[in-house]
């Protein structure tokens, strides 16, 4: 093979594996920026500042070991398991339903007590739903436009996690579940005639389900009054805002913020208040900038996807992993009213970053095998 050849293929292949070298260094930098501020966090918690840097330490060897074998695996094969995934789905978001089973806090039966951790079920059972809808739906392409196979029974996929994981309460996550099958739904061909409406009634009824929950209503009305109502429903919301006005440009420091003190589960759902305080506006821009990265390289290798159910779940992913962030930046900053969802990375907990993991390696799997944005093979780039 001529010099000329050997570069023409190297240069298919650098141009092949860029894209997922550029999303894996993104998340290796989110994971990083992570890392640092929950030592922080752990300064002020009782017990070494260690604990949570060492736990999720662990967390992310896991979800490094779950990123790279999805990486690595055909990613038809699941196709042939797709009722054990979906039975075993519906299993987990059901078994925390059950009286005396899920551990319970703050009013939420969420977790599933394994000994020395919590599972979360739903981020790993939004996964095994993503999977099954992306299935159903490339099945189905031949039928997409009919009101029976290419709505009305997906519809009841994602209507199923939908009620499962509402009824825990967790109402952040059956949004984002309900949000990203509606637009899978969307993307695979179904009629706007169908998908509208029900998303207008979807969207009334879960905001019927707020109304008639406390606690959720209790959150909204404290959003539209943040300040009146500081020292009750928007108490966290305010230590929030006014971490990111004392950060400034450059923070005051990592491990010299105050706020931290002061917030609830600084090390969860508001940590990045903390990313804002101690390391400023310039880090704070870092992060979203990152995860924006990882949107736009990913969106930009989709258009190569070699049949439908593997465009629906890289798209499905990636919709699950940046709608994630942004619901997080929006409640941080006061744009959205609290819910409970940790932003993907840097929060605290397990379930959550081997789930964030495996997101990142269906998405690696797919962007990496599609080729480059030509479309060219190898012996193409030769010959030209």
């Amino acid at each position: 093979m001529s010099a000329h050849n050997t570069e023409a293929g190297f240069r298919y292949e650098l141009q092949k594996l860029a894209p997922g070298l550029v999303l894996l260094l993104c998340c290796c930098c989110l994971l990083m920026v992570g890392l640092l501020v929950l030592y922080s966090a752990g300064l002020g918690e009782a017990g070494p500042p260690q604990t949570f840097i060492r736990k999720q330490a662990v967390f992310a060897f896991v979800g490094a070991f779950a990123m790279f074998f999805i990486w690595r695996i055909d990613l038809e094969w699941p196709r042939r398991l797709v009722i054990p995934i979906a039975i075993a789905s519906v299993a987990l978001l059901a078994s925390v339903l059950i009286p005396g089973v899920a551990r319970e806090i703050n009013g939420s039966r969420r977790w599933l007590d394994l000994g020395p951790v919590n599972m979360q079920v739903s981020d790993f059972a939004k996964i095994g739903f993503l999977f099954v809808l992306a299935h159903y739906l490339a099945s189905e392409q031949r039928r997409i436009k009919t009101f029976k196979r290419g709505y009305v029974l997906p519809l009841c996929i994602v209507g199923t996690a939908f009620m499962l994981i509402i009824l825990q309460p967790d109402y952040g996550t059956a949004l984002l579940v309900g949000v990203v099958g509606g637009a899978l739904i969307f993307m695979a061909g179904a009629r706007m005639l169908y998908i509208v409406p029900t998303a207008l009634a979807g969207l009334a009824l879960f905001s019927v389900a707020v109304y008639m929950n406390p606690v959720r209503l209790k959150r909204i009305v404290s959003f539209l009054d943040v300040e009146g109502n500081k020292s009750e429903g928007s108490y966290q919301l305010w230590q929030g805002i006014i971490a990111f006005g004392s950060g400034g440009l450059g923070g005051v420091g990592l491990g010299s913020g105050r706020q931290q003190n002061s917030l609830p589960e600084v090390h969860t759902d508001f940590v990045f208040a903390i990313v804002g305080e101690e390391l400023g506006f310039v880090w704070t821009s870092a992060v979203v900038l990152l995860f924006l990265t990882i949107l736009v390289v990913a969106v930009s290798r989709l258009r190569n996807a070699p049949n439908m159910y593997q465009f629906l779940l890289v798209s499905g992913a990636l919709l699950l992993l940046t709608l994630q962030a942004l619901i997080n930046f929006g409640v941080v900053t006061g744009c959205l009213p609290t819910k409970g969802m940790s932003l993907p990375f840097i929060s605290y907990g397990g379930s959550n970053l081997v789930a964030t993991c495996i997101l990142v390696g269906i998405i690696l799997n797919g962007i990496s095998r599609w080729g480059r944005v030509s479309s060219l093979t190898p012996n193409e780039v030769i010959r030209s």
